[in-house]
């Protein structure tokens, strides 16, 4: 009996020996699928479905106002993604992100590279219209010509989230427009990258 009592003890001395410690994972701060969000799986796999293609159409827009390093790692990252197989979708600009995307689009194959302009080639500056000789699939939009700027550029953001698949996008936190872009474009299920410039 003494000894049948021994090996209970040694067993339990055993055991806790090799008792893994427990985590405690806090699940309070996790995202929860609501009940009044019954497509949520299925958005969620077609962003992995997104994700997983070969070849996307990736929107690149964002500030006017880069430094020419950050111009640099944008005319990169768009010929990187063009050499992938993807299509790059973006505005015209004289600088900043659009022309650093169309410069780097332009290296690697023009015939990947959309640019949708807010309103007509003849209503861009003169450098916008030379940097935009060559591109192959260029879409002006003349009903838009006595639109401003500001009002033709927030419609041609949405047109250009419309027709992609993925978004990228270069901001300061105090830019409006490019905020109104990417919340337009997680209404829209996109796949987002956002890149904060401040």
């Amino acid at each position: 009996m003494a000894n049948f009592e021994n090996e209970i003890l040694m067993s339990s001395d055993n055991d806790k020996k090799n008792e893994q410690p427990s985590i405690t994972v806090p699940v309070d701060d996790l995202d929860t699928v609501k009940a009044d969000s019954p497509h949520a799986v299925d958005e969620l796999a077609q962003e992995l479905a997104t994700i997983r293609q070969s070849a996307k159409k990736i929107a690149i827009i964002g500030s006017r106002n880069l430094p020419i390093t950050h111009q640099q790692m944008i005319e990169t990252l768009s010929t990187a993604l063009v050499m992938q197989g993807n299509t790059i979708i973006t505005s015209g600009g004289s600088s900043g992100t659009n022309a650093a995307a169309i410069r780097g689009a332009m290296k690697a194959n023009p015939d990947k590279l959309k640019v949708i302009l807010p309103q007509t080639i003849g209503q861009q500056p003169s450098d916008v219209q030379n940097q935009l000789i060559g591109v192959p699939n260029i879409i002006e939009h003349s009903d838009r010509a006595m639109m401003t700027l500001a009002d033709a550029s927030r419609i041609c953001n949405r047109e250009i989230i419309d027709d992609c698949n993925q978004l990228i996008c270069f901001l300061s936190h105090t830019s409006k427009t490019l905020h109104n872009a990417v919340q337009y474009a997680e209404e829209g299920h996109k796949v987002i990258t956002v890149f904060y410039l401040d």
